[in-house]
Parts: structure tokens; sequence; C-alpha cells
């Protein structure tokens, strides 16, 4: 594989924008702060980037290790708009 590999399913970022390549995501990695870049959830996402461009590592480990980053835990990623609306609950049968 190569940098320019794509990923099966682009990451959308929080801020709008998506990473579509693996070089899309490691540019997108190193304009990170310094702080930032250097926090473990980012290390192991350009770790994963570096196994899956360099060594044939599974891209799918590389975008995992993106959207983890992206999206800590406790971090809702769901788009509210696309939710099921709600149709209140159903009567119980001796109200039917």
């Amino acid at each position: 594989m190569s940098w320019s590999t794509r990923f099966s399913e682009p990451i959308a970022l929080p801020a709008g924008g998506t990473l579509a390549t693996l070089q899309d995501a490691g540019e997108y990695i190193t304009r990170l702060p310094k702080q930032t870049h250097d926090a473990p959830p980012w290390q192991n996402a350009m770790h994963v980037l570096i196994q899956a461009a360099e060594y044939d590592g599974p891209i799918e480990f590389a975008r995992i290790g993106m959207l983890q980053a992206l999206f800590p835990k406790g971090t809702p990623v769901y788009d509210s708009s696309r939710k099921d609306p709600h149709w209140g609950r159903r009567k119980p049968a001796h109200e039917r």
C-alpha cells in the first residue's frame, strides 16, 4: 500500500471536512498543535497510519485509530438530524 490508499469510508472531521486517504490523515495529525499531537491517542493513530502505508498493515486499523483519536470515549459521534422520529409509546392492550 501507499500513502495515497483510500479509506473504505471517508472520516468526517468534527469541524467539517473529511479525510479520504492515509496521506490526508497523516497531514491532519502533523498540523495539530504539539501538545495535542504528542497525546497517546494521536501517537497511536500515527503509528497505525504508518503501519498501513509503509508496511502493508490493515487500513481499517488506521481508520479506527483516527476515529478513536478524533472522538474520545464519551464524545457522541451520531448525527441527531438522522435520528428516527419518536412517535410515542404504544398504548397498552386494554386501552386500544
